[in-house]
């Protein structure tokens, strides 16, 4: 192969975010998250700095994002401006603080490090007339100081493409890279954004692969990596998850909290005031933490049927305790919890939804 000169690069557009202005949520392609994050279905190891990055690219180029169904006057335009020459590359300009906002030039400079060398190569793409054309480098090129206080690069047609021109795409919150510092975490979330309503069915040695874990059982891998996830994704996003493992096979069922959030006024009804109380007590009687509580409270108050499951469940708990001249509160937490979902799932297992659908039962944990 005749190799181009990767030093002739042609800036046709330069990007930057003037007014400051933050996005509630941004918009990833799914092109671009199989093929840069989840090649191969397996998500690559980004530091959070990187990741930052990313986030501020599509946040910056976010009013340029089209679906070319939708604009396909766009796409010619896109075309025309980067994908009739070869190594044509648009600059970027990001503040080093959106980056590392504890003002780190190590952290800032390894995040820029990294994606230039990550996935470093030749990249070949096609325009609508069918001509070829060919890019040199990573995500990024040539990063510079050129103005005190920020970051310019390039980025190539090739990946740019991927980030403006989204056929199918899903959002995700902006702030997911600062209020979480576990970049695997973050890259979880945005797995978690593509999977349907429904929910979906992996074994472990799957999900290992796909995050780059070692978890020996499924249980190992739902309560030491799953659990710490959806503890902060119930903090910090709009999406998260239940999930429950047999044997290897672990399901997850995403949903989204915005839609399940309550919001109180004035005119609050009495059977709200006393699910809320209910509520309360239990949270106190059973030491139940914050992220203990999400699945268990939105269950409880959202779900009639569900509620008074666990209301029969909480007797039958109550009262083998008795029996066995124990206190119910000896089960603290997750304890609790626990004793409760096995209960509402053995009395499941006698119904007749139980015997037509045996995993069926609610899950409140």
């Amino acid at each position: 192969m005749s190799h181009l000169n990767k030093d002739l690069r042609i800036i046709r557009k330069e990007f930057e975010n003037a007014s400051e202005k933050l996005p509630d949520k941004i918009r990833l392609g799914n092109n671009f998250v199989d093929d840069f994050i989840f090649e191969n279905s397996e998500a690559a190891d980004i530091p959070i700095n990187a990741l930052r990055v990313i986030f501020n690219i599509i946040s910056i180029i976010g009013n340029s994002q089209f679906r070319p169904n939708d604009r396909p006057h766009q796409l010619s335009l896109f075309e025309e401006e980067f994908e009739t020459d070869n190594n044509t590359f648009a600059s970027i300009k990001i503040r080093n603080s959106k980056i590392s906002p504890s003002g780190s030039t190590q952290q800032v400079v390894a995040a820029y490090e990294f994606l230039t060398k990550f996935k470093m190569g030749w990249y070949k793409s096609e325009n609508s007339k069918g001509k070829e054309i060919k890019t040199f480098g990573g995500l990024i090129s040539i990063p510079s100081y050129d103005v005190r206080g920020y970051t310019t690069f390039l980025i190539s047609s090739f990946w740019l493409k991927k980030l403006m021109v989204i056929p199918e795409y899903n959002y995700v919150l902006y702030n997911l890279v600062y209020n979480i510092r576990n970049n695997k975490h973050v890259i979880f979330a945005i797995w978690l954004s593509k999977i349907p309503e429904m929910g979906t069915s992996v074994k472990l040695s799957t999900l290992n692969k796909k995050f780059g874990l070692n978890y020996k059982t499924a249980n190992d891998f739902c309560f030491k990596f799953l659990k710490p996830v959806r503890v902060n994704l119930n903090k910090y996003n709009n999406l998260t998850f239940n999930f429950k493992c047999d044997k290897d096979l672990i399901t997850i069922y995403p949903y989204d909290i915005s839609k399940l959030v309550i919001r109180e006024t004035s005119k609050v009804s009495k059977e709200h005031l006393k699910i809320n109380r209910r509520l309360n007590y239990f949270k106190e009687r059973y030491g139940l933490e914050e992220g203990e509580m999400v699945q268990f409270f939105y269950h409880y108050r959202n779900i009639a049927q569900t509620r008074d499951l666990i209301e029969k469940a909480i007797v039958e708990f109550v009262k083998a305790n008795r029996i066995l001249k124990k206190k119910s509160t000896d089960y603290q937490g997750f304890a609790f919890l626990n004793e409760i979902q096995n209960i509402i799932k053995m009395n499941y297992a006698d119904t007749k939804m139980g015997e037509l659908f045996p995993k069926g039962y609610p899950v409140i944990i």
